[in-house]
C-alpha cells in the first residue's frame, strides 16, 4: 500500500511539473507574440476605429459643444443651433461675391483668379476654421466670430495660411 502511495504521489508530481511546463512556454510565446504585434504600424480596419476617428474628429464642433451652446443661448439667446450655424456660414459665404474675393481668406486676389471660401467648420461659440482657393492655390484660415444684440455676425481673422504651389 505504501509502494502505491508513493507510486500515485510521483505520478501526480510528474503531471503538475508537465502542466507547469506547458503554461509558462505557452505564455513566454504569447508574450513574445504581443511585443512583435506591438511594434509593428495598425491600420486601423474595423468600424469601431473608423468610428472612434469619426468621434474624435467631432469634439471640435459646436453640434457637440455643451459649454459653447449654452454660451450661445444665454448671450445672444439662440434657440437652433442648426440655423445658427447655416446663419454663420451664410454670412461668411455671402463674401465670396466681392470682386475681390472674400476679405476674410486674408488673401489679395492674384490676377483674375479671386481667393474663395470653400467649406467652414463652426468649432465653437467664437472660432471658425475655413478653407479657400483660388483654383490653383488652397489655404486655410482660422477666424474669430461675434454676434451681437441684434443677430448681426461679424468676424475677424486669427490667422490665415496659403499653401506653397506644388513643384509638379
Amino acid at each position: 500500500m505504501k509502494k502505491s502511495l508513493f507510486l500515485y504521489l510521483f505520478i501526480i508530481a510528474v503531471l503538475m511539473n508537465v502542466f507547469t511546463y506547458k503554461y509558462f512556454s505557452s505564455k513566454e510565446a504569447s508574450e513574445k507574440k504581443d511585443a512583435v504585434s506591438d511594434s509593428l504600424p495598425k491600420a486601423p480596419s474595423d468600424t469601431t476605429s473608423t468610428g472612434k476617428m469619426t468621434y474624435d474628429s467631432d469634439i471640435f464642433a459646436l453640434e457637440n459643444n455643451d459649454r459653447a451652446q449654452n454660451y450661445l443661448y444665454e448671450s445672444a439667446q439662440v434657440k437652433d443651433i442648426p440655423a445658427f450655424t447655416e446663419k454663420v456660414k451664410q454670412a461668411l459665404f455671402s463674401f465670396n461675391d466681392s470682386p475681390e474675393g472674400n476679405k476674410y481668406t486674408d488673401q489679395p486676389k492674384m490676377g483674375e483668379q479671386k481667393y474663395i471660401i470653400n467649406s467652414i467648420k463652426l468649432l465653437n461659440h467664437r472660432w471658425i476654421i475655413a478653407n479657400y482657393s483660388n483654383g490653383q492655390l488652397w489655404g486655410e484660415v482660422l477666424l474669430k466670430y461675434f454676434v451681437d444684440e441684434k443677430g448681426a455676425i461679424s468676424f475677424e481673422i486669427m490667422n490665415s495660411y496659403l499653401y506653397p504651389a506644388s513643384l509638379n
